[in-house]
């Protein structure tokens, strides 16, 4: 009666100094109407006593007095047999008319079936006592015995929604630290801090899809090519988790080590391709990129961009006019020539030049996937009017996840560059007149 695993379990069954719960009552108050007792009892034995987790027809003791020592109560009896125990006269019974609770307790007929942890072993009994020595039929004992079944089953069922509910536990826990290692992977390949170019605005945003827990290939780049010149860069890898991460990690670092080779973009980008061939990335893995090498005058930037399957740069004219930056190329990584061509553009105060994934344009709404292309984002970048930088991508990016509720299916990236409006002086707000001749 007191091994070990046994009482390991009886304390594991969470039952031991609980209150009453209306599942056991109602068992307990089954087995008294069934067999037409005086008492019903559902108790566990763990190394020192008995105690009542129902007991139907003593009122409603307090849970501290719920209980009798184990040696004291019949239940004992039936935890070390592991089987029934049937008394029809307990005072003339050699089994039990020794035990205490058999004369404190008035006990004259008892009935009882052990009940059963998960594992198989004994946890203790359903039992109806009488005051008066009885005879117990066989459909009594019958009912009793399912009934006793039934308390076994409902404790079964606790233990499998327990786990179940440590596993969902395990499950969120895991999720969660999935989730911290996909952002801390995805920000690596990210610059902490986008540069900032003299005299021009930068900002850039990144939103991953869903919940953020898996690593996609979304990436941008901003930096100084040679004191004269700067690269910015944006790519998309195709597929997810850690070999897009790899593509991703190639792609950013090849282009930062090659960039201050070359002044084209066309060549930069096809270096990055030859790099991608030589390291067998896979088919589906694939990379579309966009990249712009430009100069800094007096007044704004001037610079040549290539794009390599990836969606158009767009600048916004000082007149709210959009204009797309085309230019042909296949996406990289997959033919030793990928046909690029590059495009000259200028930016000039008060101009954004923005980039941007597919993420943007193929957002969908979840009710009827409606996307949210490439004409609503021209018209919100025709809007942006004198937002800076900063403002002009968290608008973008507000706006494309509303559009999304919230849920976007790919990442989403922007960065966008803007040359400042150049403000007259104060009080010089207009024209000084012309001087007349003499």
């Amino acid at each position: 009666m007191f091994d070990r695993v046994r009482v390991a379990a009886v304390h594991a069954s969470g039952l031991l100094d609980t209150g009453p719960e209306p599942v056991f009552d109602d068992l307990a108050g089954l087995a008294l109407t069934v067999t037409g007792a005086s008492t019903a009892f559902v108790t566990v034995l763990d190394e020192r006593r008995s105690f009542w987790k129902s007991v139907i027809g003593l009122g409603d003791p307090p849970v501290e007095e719920r209980q009798n020592a184990a040696e004291a109560s019949l239940c004992h009896l039936v935890v070390a047999a592991d089987g029934p125990l049937i008394v029809t006269d307990a005072a003339t019974d050699a089994r039990v008319c020794m035990i205490s609770s058999v004369t404190r307790m008035g006990i004259g007929a008892w009935a009882g079936y052990p009940i059963h942890a998960p594992g198989g072993q004994v946890l203790g009994a359903l039992c109806v006592v009488d005051s008066a020595p009885r005879e117990w039929n066989q459909a009594q004992i019958k009912t009793l015995a399912t009934l006793a079944r039934a308390v076994s089953g409902e404790i079964a069922l606790r233990d499998v929604l327990g786990r179940m509910e440590t596993q969902m536990a395990d499950l969120r826990a895991a999720s969660d630290a999935a989730a911290a290692l996909a952002r801390t992977l995805q920000e690596s390949l990210l610059p902490p801090v986008l540069t900032q170019p003299p005299g021009i605005q930068a900002a850039a945003r990144y939103l991953p899809a869903g919940q953020g827990v898996t690593v996609l290939g979304d990436f941008y780049d901003l930096f100084t090519a040679s004191p004269s010149r700067w690269c910015v860069i944006m790519g998309d890898v195709s597929g997810h988790g850690v070999e897009a991460a790899k593509v991703t990690a190639l792609a950013r670092y090849t282009v930062r080590a090659d960039a201050s080779h070359h002044i084209s973009s066309n060549r930069v980008l096809e270096q990055l391709n030859t790099a991608l061939l030589a390291q067998q990335v896979a088919s589906h893995q694939l990379l579309t990129a966009v990249c712009a090498i430009f100069r800094i005058d007096g007044v704004g930037i001037t610079g040549v961009l290539s794009t390599a399957g990836h969606p158009s740069a767009l600048i916004r004219h000082i007149d709210g006019t959009v204009q797309e930056l085309r230019s042909a190329g296949a996406m990289l990584g997959v033919f030793p020539d990928a046909g690029l061509t590059s495009t000259r553009f200028t930016l000039r105060p008060g101009e954004v030049l923005l980039f941007h994934t597919d993420g943007v344009t193929e957002a969908h709404r979840p009710t009827d996937r409606r996307l949210f292309g490439e004409e609503r984002l021209h018209r919100l970048l025709a809007g942006c009017g004198d937002l800076d930088a900063s403002a002009i991508v968290e608008r973008i990016g507000e706006a494309v996840l509303a559009h999304c509720e919230g849920d976007s299916a790919d990442d989403i990236a922007l960065l966008a560059l803007r040359v400042p409006a150049i403000r007259p002086a104060a009080g010089n707000s207009r024209s000084l007149p012309a001087r007349p001749n003499t």
